[in-house]
């Protein structure tokens, strides 16, 4: 490039870029933060040819949120910024005991859609994590947190009830379906952990917007999704980790430790149907607990091998970004891109060796 890659302008002129999802090169402008119509003057000019993606997007982070639950605002930076060194620059936290609403504030750190804290039951959850409430008070806690977060409520749906040894929905249905649509009366959409069968059939039911894992989908319940455009951000690395799960509490809870491992067994058939159904699938690594920040670009990868990497790119990029609400790269939009120097659909590995990433305008 005839530029330094990381020198911070607040004008740039590239003269033969692909903004992906397009295929043909074309001249594109930044000034002032945003996306601009040129020519404009005193512009850095990258004349070699690039490819432009939208900045990434983590679906599922955890911003403020370690293994003994929440952390100081020294190390929530610093995973938001690991997070943003790889490219991503929208990231929807998927539920978090920290009060985080200070991200807003910080123009060097990626854009943050909080979901406020997790929703679960006593004792049905990991410790730290979740604002516990009984079903009774399930409609309260809903409306609370959509009322404190950025558009978005995380339930835990199931998780391991010690009482039949396996995993269990949390909530009653018919309570559920109440708690989804006091959050689309508050302005606020609806996503819930889902490992089990029984779980994300009966809040696919109850009219939720999004799954998370999505592990125990069947064909009637991802049929449902597809119609209703529920989507699914499945955490693929994630998934990974059912094993030691299992592991974990086999001793105790056989029943369960076998129903992890199935679950895993058949985790890529199952997502798979649900891409090929039409489900709508976004990338989110789950960074937090047991997933290290900063790895959307290896989610990205294993959604290639289910989707390919065109499904997989529009996963992380811009089609993530237009369901959360955020700007592509148009004409007024905010200038969130990373640019490479090959093209990622053909070569993955692109996406580990960004030349110049721009978030508001600036180069990081």
């Amino acid at each position: 490039m005839t530029s330094s890659p990381n020198a911070p302008s607040e004008s740039y002129h590239f003269t033969r870029a692909v903004v992906l999802p397009g295929t043909e090169p074309r001249e594109l402008w930044i000034a002032d933060g945003v996306v601009v119509f040129g020519p404009i003057s005193n512009a850095i000019t990258i004349s070699d040819p690039c490819w432009v993606l939208p900045g990434l997007v983590d679906a599922h982070c955890h911003i403020g949120l370690g293994p003994e639950g929440a952390v100081d605002q020294d190390t929530a930076t610093a995973q938001a910024q690991a997070d943003l060194a790889v490219g991503v620059m929208l990231i929807r936290d998927a539920g978090s005991p920290a009060d985080t609403r200070w991200v807003h504030q910080q123009s060097e750190l990626p854009r943050l859609l909080r979901a406020g804290r997790h929703i679960a039951r006593p004792k049905r959850y990991i410790r730290h994590l979740a604002a516990e409430v009984e079903p009774e008070d399930l409609v309260e806690q809903v409306r609370h947190e959509a009322r404190s977060g950025d558009g978005w409520v995380k339930l835990v749906g199931d998780w391991i009830d010690r009482s039949v040894g396996d995993l269990a929905p949390l909530w009653p249905a018919d309570v559920a379906a109440l708690a989804i649509s006091a959050a689309h009366e508050e302005g606020a959409r609806v996503t819930a952990h889902c490992f089990g069968e029984q779980s994300v059939a009966e809040l696919v039911n109850a009219g939720i917007d999004c799954i998370e894992h999505g592990t125990g989908l069947s064909d009637d319940v991802i049929a449902a999704m597809a119609e209703r455009n529920t989507a699914l951000v499945p955490t693929m690395i994630n998934l990974d980790n059912f094993p030691s799960y299992a592991t974990s509490g086999a001793a105790k809870f056989p029943r369960y430790a076998a129903h992890m491992l199935d679950l895993h067994a058949r985790r890529h058939e199952t997502i798979g149907r649900a891409i090929e159904a039409g489900v709508h699938v976004y990338t989110g690594t789950d960074a937090g607990t047991v997933v290290a920040h900063g790895r959307v670009v290896d989610e990205i990868d294993e959604l290639a091998k289910l989707g390919g990497a065109d499904f997989a790119l529009g996963a992380g990029s811009w089609r993530a970004r237009e369901w959360l609400g955020a700007d592509v790269v148009t004409v007024g939009a905010s200038a969130d891109v990373v640019v490479y120097s090959e093209d990622p659909r053909q070569d993955l590995s692109t996406l580990r060796r960004p030349t110049l990433r721009i978030l508001r305008g600036t180069a990081l």
